[in-house]
């Protein structure tokens, strides 16, 4: 009787501050016990074939649905499901309201019933990338990529034979030879670059009509990241980069998980003339100043019939962080001259 005490106690004291919930998610990871205990009272987000549950707010933005476990088993239990279903949900984190995260994905039930119960809509990541704002992305970002890491990992690469997780989900061990799998990101190297007085950014054919963004490509074995950095700019558009320096970086789900590594670059005045592969990309171009300013001005999409626009990503995307950065060095330079 003393135990589950001992693990409220825990969660509560753990979750107070930033090194203790990181610590305390560590534990989740190592325990499987205290990881079953804090998922019966566990904040669940929902995932139907690793599309997010979404829910619209009263102000007619979009946020993840956030269910307790307890009314997740419920959901379960009357669309006819195996109570062992729960199992399958992995650890997110905990968040700073001290609620341990889960996600959990539902695709063997049908969707529309799921729904039903909820509330919510299920909505494909990419187009929930931009309806949702602030902290959500990341997070049903995280989600989704975990849940898609188990969905292809059941097997070892080295034996064949079936990989098992742990309770928090955040590794799988071949069942023959007990190596060890962790959940991977492939990195990605995305660079604004600029010739002093304007920005280059380019499309894929696979982009929205009218969003253009920083140019971006995976590292190749062996590269560091200048290296990537130079050869994508010079595949793609013909030009040879210097001054680079680094911005940021951030988890991205596409194509499926990337660690996304943001730099600026520049590039000569007296060099700028473009030879876009486009095999790579569908259009690349040199942007000014204004031209920045108006389309950071594009809250939403254009809709279909509109006049085209030029429109960037989403606000909590790397690469509008770098269009936005690159617009603030401008207006600065521009005031002190």
């Amino acid at each position: 009787m003393l135990r589950p005490l001992k693990i409220a106690r825990l969660s509560t004291r753990c979750c107070s501050n930033f090194v203790s919930r990181m610590r305390y998610v560590n534990r989740l990871k190592e325990d499987d016990e205290l990881c079953s205990a804090a998922l019966q009272n566990g904040h669940m987000f929902l995932f139907h074939r690793l599309s997010p549950l979404l829910q619209r707010t009263q102000q007619g933005t979009f946020r993840p649905a956030t269910l307790i476990t307890s009314d997740v088993q419920s959901i379960l239990e009357r669309l006819g499901s195996e109570r062992t279903l729960l199992k399958e949900s992995v650890l997110i984190g905990c968040s700073e309201q001290n609620q341990v995260q889960f996600c959990l994905d539902v695709g063997e039930l049908d969707q529309a019933a799921v729904e039903e119960e909820c509330g919510g809509t299920f909505i494909s990541l990419r187009k929930s990338f931009f309806l949702l704002t602030g902290r959500d992305a990341p997070l049903v970002a995280k989600g989704q990529a975990l849940l898609r890491w188990h969905q292809t990992s059941g097997f070892c690469s080295a034996t064949g034979e079936p990989t098992q997780r742990n309770q928090a989900g955040s590794q799988r061990v071949c069942s023959s030879s007990g190596i060890i799998y962790y959940p991977k990101m492939s990195p990605v190297v995305i660079v604004l670059v600029s010739d002093g007085k304007r920005c280059l950014l380019g499309r894929q054919s696979s982009f929205p009509q009218g969003m253009y963004s920083a140019l971006a490509g995976f590292c190749d074995m062996g590269e560091t990241l200048e290296e990537t950095l130079s050869r994508e700019v010079a595949e793609e558009v013909g030009l040879e980069v210097h001054s680079v320096s680094y911005s940021s970086s951030q988890h991205w789900p596409f194509p499926q998980s990337s660690f996304m590594m943001g730099f600026h670059a520049s590039v000569s005045p007296a060099h700028t003339q473009l030879s876009v592969d486009h095999t790579e990309l569908e259009d690349a171009r040199w942007f000014s100043l204004e031209e920045i300013t108006s389309a950071l001005q594009v809250k939403t999409p254009p809709r279909r019939g509109n006049p085209p626009v030029l429109w960037l990503p989403p606000k909590h995307a790397i690469g509008n962080r770098l269009i936005t950065e690159w617009m603030d060095r401008q207006r600065r330079g521009q005031g002190g001259e």
